[in-house]
Order: structure tokens, then C-alpha cells, then sequence
């Protein structure tokens, strides 16, 4: 007799946030959500200039057929940093595909950092990671992502599954950073040079709206990598900079970012970095 493997029912869950300015405080002033992603209370750590905001899923993990969405608006002068209380999961499934999708809109003068804990892909998982940020007039955004494909601690190797990932930024309408890329279990592409060169955690920090002047990129390329062997880069374009790591350690990879942080946020959102209390639990 055939057992079919058990069918667990996909969560479909939605998030909206909306953060505006009230005097010299921002304030979080829309909070919907349909199914489980949730929002703790909003957090002011370093004064009533900057909402510090943490996103919960509650089931902890992604699996196939979860569909998450998570909208953001950010009205004109207001600040507003997300992070997460621990990695995402991405789990192992049998067919359906799994999908995050995410929409932030920033108005004039608005400010937004991005900084979740890292994504932990399974092998056999079967993902499409979206992100589209919209920025107007002098609206800044920073934001990071870091994947782990497989989990190399225990033994496990990115054999199969695939992750789709689609990013794009633009400014006033006009696209300031379109990529897109495919990640397939078992492919070539990890262990190409032109790929991931068989390391297992891959990063990107993206930084829009502030100058980014010569001291600025020297400052960030002396931040040197704590993981041996692994790969950096920074390239400063029009209207954005653009970090990458390559390694083993999804640690180290946030630590880099996180030093990367202490150096952009004074020019992106005007004040020296608070660290979210919530990395330290």
C-alpha cells in the first residue's frame, strides 16, 4: 500500500503597516493583518523619531503553498526600522510552492531600514522571494538579506527544491535596481565562480538616498569579514550601494552587515545605529 506523505494546510497571511510623522515622533498608525503574521507593539529605543517594529510569524517556518505578504507604507518624514526575532525557515515540500512577497512604499523624506534575521533554505524547499521598494523624492531605504541554502550544521546540502528571488527598487517611478535570479537544488550555478563558488550563505545589503561619497565607501570597504575565506564586495552605483558576501556563516554574514549598518545609518537615517534589543535575546 502506497502512503502518501501528509498534507499540512497552507497558511495564506497578510500584513499591512503604515508609520507616519506626528510632530517629532513617528507612529505606527495602521497595523492589519489576516492570518499569522503579527507585529509586536511598536518600540522606541532611541526616541520617538524612529519606530522600531518586530515582525512575528508565529508558526515559524515557511512551508509549500504559504503565501506571506507584508506592506509597508511610510508617509512624508517619518522612520521606521523592521527587523525579525529569528531566522526564517523555509521547509522541505512535496510540490507546492511556497512565496514571501514584499511591498514597501516610502514617501518624501520617509525612511525605512530592512533588517531581518537570515533565511534558512531546506533542501527540497520550493520558494519565490519578492521584494519591490518604492521610493519618493528624497525617501531613503537600507535593507538586507541573507540566505542559507541547506543546513549545513547538520550535514545538509542545497540538493534539490529551487528559490526564485525578484528584486526591485525604484525612485519617483524610475527603476534604480531590477534583479532576478534562480537558485536551483543540486545546480551547477552553487559551485560556479559565477555562481555562489560553493559557499552555502549568500548576502546583499542595499542602500538608496544617501550620498555615498568617496570617505563614505572607504569607511565601508575597511569593515573586514570575521569568517575565514569568505568573499566580499561593494560597488557604489547611481542612487544606490551595493554589498555582497560569500561564506559558510550566516553569523558572521550579519555581523558584516551589521558593521556595514554602524557606518551607512548615519547618512541614511541621520543618526548614529541603536542596536534592535531583540538580536540579543
Amino acid at each position: 500500500m502506497d502512503l502518501a506523505e501528509p498534507v499540512t494546510p497552507a497558511w495564506h497571511a497578510r500584513l499591512s503597516l503604515g508609520f507616519e510623522r506626528r510632530d517629532a515622533s513617528t507612529i505606527l498608525t495602521r497595523r492589519e493583518h489576516f492570518g499569522p503574521l503579527r507585529v509586536q507593539k511598536a518600540l522606541y529605543p532611541e526616541g520617538g523619531a524612529i519606530c522600531h517594529t518586530i515582525l512575528l510569524h508565529p508558526p515559524s517556518g515557511i512551508a509549500g503553498g504559504d503565501q506571506l505578504a507584508i506592506e509597508v507604507d511610510v508617509a512624508p518624514g517619518a522612520q521606521a526600522l523592521l527587523t525579525t526575532p529569528g531566522a526564517g525557515k523555509w521547509y522541505r515540500s512535496a510540490g507546492p510552492l511556497a512565496a514571501q512577497n514584499l511591498h514597501f512604499r516610502l514617501a518624501e523624506a520617509g525612511t525605512l531600514e530592512w533588517l531581518p534575521q537570515e533565511s534558512i533554505v531546506f533542501d527540497g524547499a520550493r520558494a519565490a522571494m519578492t521584494s519591490r521598494v518604492e521610493l519618493t523624492g528624497s525617501a531613503r531605504f537600507l535593507g538586507w538579506e541573507v540566505l542559507c541554502l541547506g543546513r549545513r550544521a547538520s550535514g545538509e546540502r542545497y540538493a534539490t527544491g529551487g528559490l526564485s528571488l525578484n528584486t526591485r527598487i525604484e525612485r519617483d517611478g524610475r527603476p534604480i535596481w531590477l534583479e532576478r535570479g534562480r537558485l536551483d537544488g543540486g545546480s551547477t550555478l552553487l559551485d560556479s565562480p559565477a555562481g555562489l563558488a560553493g559557499f552555502s550563505v549568500s548576502g546583499t545589503l542595499l542602500a538608496s538616498g544617501a550620498a555615498v561619497d568617496s570617505d563614505l565607501l572607504t569607511a565601508c570597504r575597511a569593515v573586514a569579514p570575521g569568517e575565514t575565506g569568505a568573499r566580499t564586495g561593494l560597488s557604489a552605483l547611481p542612487d544606490l550601494l551595493v554589498a555582497r558576501y560569500l561564506g559558510h556563516s550566516s553569523e558572521a554574514a550579519r555581523h558584516w552587515f551589521t558593521q556595514l549598518w554602524h557606518v551607512l545609518r548615519p547618512a541614511v537615517a541621520g543618526r548614529e545605529s541603536v542596536v534592535p534589543r531583540i538580536w540579543n535575546t
